[in-house]
């Protein structure tokens, strides 16, 4: 039985429409004069802005919710843009905090110290969920593929489910002769990204294109913007095909992936596996905790297609005021409390307890601007 998931994205998730407040100026409001390292901190005030990952609607509607129970004068309000215009926004000054599924690049980096001081900005881990490979095929609720199939199938070098590729992976489904639609995002995305990442490591003889955000561009097919917009066209076209985030293809059917000699059924147990031999992105700072995932794992039960979503703060703000209201969601959001909302509400895997730690104390370690 499927999870029960959201099927669409909100166009922005709010409890407050303000105008948007940057990271280094125009400061929320806040009553508390303390900073605070405890997830739902008491009584702070004011209103914090984010962009980013549509990947993150379903757990930071139930972020927002959790956090605004604790603190009664406190807002957030977060658009679902995607990871691309959320890295953008936050680096220009347009938003307190990113959402993205792809960490900051070495120059968005270096540009986030013009916003956040000397000291730049950091990822955090925040959401941890599967990409599902999602179809819509009249009579079929489930499929066993090899990444080498998935990396034909999405550059149409497939283009029936029929094809024996796809038949000799799956000998007990009746397999029609309809042609497979390929529908991908057509904006800059950190699922995108995510995705491609992982047939450039276990499909590399058949998937040649470098690893980005955007879709190749020579691959021509059905595209839509935000994972809301893949799934609803998927959703509406018998034999498409999409990658989205698993909280979000609501009742599509999803591509069970072959991982070393068996095939593993999507979940959020099987996610959290991958996270077992991920690493440190090499050369990151102290408090940066980007992380570099094994694609290519052939470790049974684990699902190597996983987006981790992070959110991406300053290290510094202008005023106190702003300093204690990034602290405490911060520190809501990897909190047990925080992680269990998300994970009832969108079926992401929570972060471990290891993660959890540093990422508190990286958070704690935000200071304001001298």
């Amino acid at each position: 039985m499927k999870l029960n998931r959201l099927g669409s994205a909100a166009a922005v998730l709010s409890v407050a429409a303000i105008a948007l407040t940057a990271c280094g100026s125009d400061s929320p409001t806040a009553t508390s004069s303390e900073s605070t390292s405890s997830s739902a901190a008491s009584g702070v005030t004011g209103t914090l802005t984010g962009i980013g990952a549509s990947s993150q609607t379903s757990a930071m509607e139930a972020w927002i919710t959790g956090f605004k129970a604790a603190n009664s004068g406190a807002n957030v309000q977060y658009s679902p843009d995607g990871s691309g215009a959320g890295r953008e926004a936050f680096l220009a000054g347009g938003a307190q905090f990113a959402g993205s599924d792809a960490s900051l690049k070495p120059e968005e980096a270096e540009k986030a110290k013009e916003v956040c001081g000397p000291d730049g900005a950091f990822n955090i881990p925040a959401y941890v969920s599967p990409i599902a490979i999602a179809f819509n095929l009249d009579g079929v609720d489930e499929i066993n593929m090899d990444a080498d199939t998935i990396a034909k199938v999405f550059k149409k070098e497939i283009t029936k489910w029929n094809d024996d590729a796809i038949a000799k992976q799956n000998p007990d489904v009746d397999l029609p002769d309809t042609a497979i639609t390929v529908v991908h995002r057509n904006d800059e995305s950190g699922t995108t990204e995510n995705f491609v990442e992982y047939l450039k490591a276990a499909a590399a003889d058949v998937w040649t294109y470098d690893v980005s955000g955007d879709w190749p561009s020579d691959i021509q097919s059905e595209n839509a913007k935000g994972t809301s917009g893949v799934v609803s066209t998927t959703t509406s076209t018998n034999g498409a095909i999409t990658y989205a985030d698993f909280s979000a293809v609501g009742n599509l059917s999803t591509v069970n992936v072959k991982v070393g000699d068996e095939y593993t059924k999507i979940s959020a147990e099987a996610a959290a596996k991958a996270l077992d031999t991920a690493t440190p992105v090499e050369g990151a700072a102290e408090n940066d905790l980007a992380l570099e995932l094994q694609r290519d794992t052939t470790e049974a039960g684990t699902y190597p297609i996983v987006l981790v979503s992070y959110h991406i703060y300053c290290s510094t703000y202008k005023d106190q005021a702003t300093v204690d209201l990034v602290k405490a969601f911060g520190n809501y959001v990897v909190s047990d409390e925080g992680q269990k909302t998300a994970h009832e509400s969108a079926g992401n895997a929570p972060i471990s307890t290891s993660i959890a730690e540093k990422a508190t104390k990286a958070i704690d370690s935000i200071t304001v601007a001298q």
